[in-house]
C-alpha cells in the first residue's frame, strides 16, 4: 500500500513538473542577450514574455541611436504585427454580430482600381485575414502600378498588406468612424495600451522611439508616418504588445466561435503552416502544443509575437534593426517549441 501511495505521489509530482516546464518561457542571459546583439549589430531590442496568460517580462536593453540608452517603455515600429491588431478588431466586431467573417465588401467599400473587375463583388474579410484575396502585397509592386486581381479572391494564397487596408475603408464606410477611432474604442482602450499609435500623431513622445537601423547598424533617417495602415506602421512598447498578447489568449471581446475561426488553419503553406485568420498557424507542435505566429520586417525594423494558446505562453521580440536573425533566435532559446517552428519555415 505505501509503495502504491509512493508510486502515485511521484507520479503526480513528475505530471506536475511537466505543466510547470510547459508553463515556462526561457529567457537566456542578459550577457548572452548583449553578446547575440554586439554580434548582429543590433542596437536595441525589448523582449516580452507571457506564462499563465499573463505578462511576466518586459524587457529593453540597448540603445534607441548611439549614445542614447533605451528605455523600459521604449516605443519601437513594430511593421506587420499592425495585422494583428487589424484582425482583431474584425473579431471582435464580428463576435457583437456588427460584422460577417463572409459578407461581400462592395457594399460597404469598391477600391477604384477593381470598380471594373466583377471579382470585386467576391471580396470577403476572411479573404483578407487569411491571404487570399488575389492581391499582391502592395499595389506598387504590381506591373500596372494598380490594385489589380490576379485570380479570384479565395481560390489561392498570397500574402497582401493591400487586403488589410481594403479592409481597413470597408469598416471606416459601414461603423461611419475612422479607423484610429475604431481601434481605440475596441482595442487600445479596452486592453489600456495607452502607448501605442497608428500614426505619429500628438502623443508619441519621439525621445523613447527606437530609431531603425539597417543590417550593420547604420541608422535611418525618422519618418513620421501621418496615415493610419492597417497592415503596417503601429507604434507601439513591449509592455502595451504584451498586454495585447494577454487579451488574444484570454479571447477578451472575441467568442468562442469567432477564436476558433482565428487559429482554424484556412490557407495552407505547408506541411505544419498555414494561415489562420490574421495569424500565421503552427499545427502539431511538440505537447500538443499549435503556436500562433506574426512577424513585421520592414525597413530598420523587426518584430515577432508567438501566442501558445494551449499553454497560455507568449513572446514578443523587437528590434530597432532590419537584422532578423535576433528575433529568430530568440524564438528558439525562449520557447520549448521554437526550433520545431524554426525548422518549417
Amino acid at each position: 500500500m505505501r509503495l502504491f501511495l509512493l508510486t502515485n505521489v511521484l507520479i503526480c509530482l513528475w505530471a506536475m513538473k511537466g505543466q510547470g516546464q510547459n508553463q515556462h518561457v526561457h529567457v537566456p542571459p542578459t550577457d548572452s542577450i548583449k553578446a547575440w546583439m554586439n554580434q548582429l549589430k543590433v542596437p536595441g531590442l525589448g523582449i516580452g514574455t507571457i506564462e499563465r496568460g499573463k505578462l511576466t517580462r518586459v524587457m529593453v536593453l540597448g540603445e534607441l541611436k548611439a549614445g542614447v540608452a533605451a528605455p523600459y517603455n521604449t516605443i519601437f515600429d513594430v511593421a506587420s504585427l499592425t495585422k494583428s491588431v487589424t484582425t482583431q478588431l474584425a473579431l471582435r466586431l464580428v463576435s457583437e454580430g456588427q460584422w460577417s467573417l463572409d459578407e461581400p465588401l462592395y457594399k460597404y467599400w469598391v477600391d477604384p482600381d477593381v470598380q471594373t473587375d466583377p471579382r470585386h463583388k467576391k471580396l470577403t474579410t476572411r479573404h483578407i485575414l487569411s491571404h487570399r484575396t488575389g492581391f499582391v502585397n502592395w499595389r506598387w509592386m504590381h506591373k500596372t502600378k494598380k490594385l489589380t486581381f490576379d485570380f479570384d479572391p479565395g481560390t489561392k494564397v498570397r500574402y497582401s498588406g493591400e487586403g488589410f487596408n481594403y479592409l481597413m475603408r470597408a469598416l471606416e464606410k459601414k461603423f461611419k468612424k475612422s479607423f484610429q477611432e475604431l481601434c481605440d474604442a475596441y482595442i487600445f482602450q479596452p486592453y489600456k495600451m495607452t502607448d501605442t499609435h497608428l500614426t505619429w500623431r500628438k502623443g508619441v513622445a519621439e525621445n523613447r522611439f527606437a530609431l531603425g537601423h539597417n543590417g550593420v547598424g547604420k541608422p535611418y533617417a525618422l519618418d513620421k508616418n501621418q496615415k493610419a495602415n492597417a497592415a503596417d506602421n503601429l507604434l507601439t512598447t513591449i509592455e502595451d504588445f504584451g498586454r495585447f498578447g494577454v487579451n488574444v489568449l484570454a479571447q477578451k471581446g472575441v467568442n468562442q466561435q469567432a477564436f476558433k475561426e482565428m487559429v482554424r488553419p484556412q490557407s495552407k503553406v505547408k506541411p505544419g503552416v498555414a494561415f489562420g485568420l490574421g495569424w500565421i498557424v503552427f499545427d502539431g507542435l511538440p505537447n500538443n502544443e499549435y503556436a500562433l505566429f506574426n512577424a513585421g520586417g520592414d525597413k530598420g525594423v523587426a518584430a515577432v509575437i508567438v501566442l501558445l494558446p494551449k499553454s497560455n505562453r507568449g513572446i514578443i521580440i523587437m528590434a530597432n534593426s532590419e537584422q532578423r536573425a535576433i528575433v529568430m533566435k530568440m524564438i528558439v532559446k525562449t520557447l520549448d517549441v521554437g526550433l520545431d517552428m524554426m525548422k518549417r519555415f
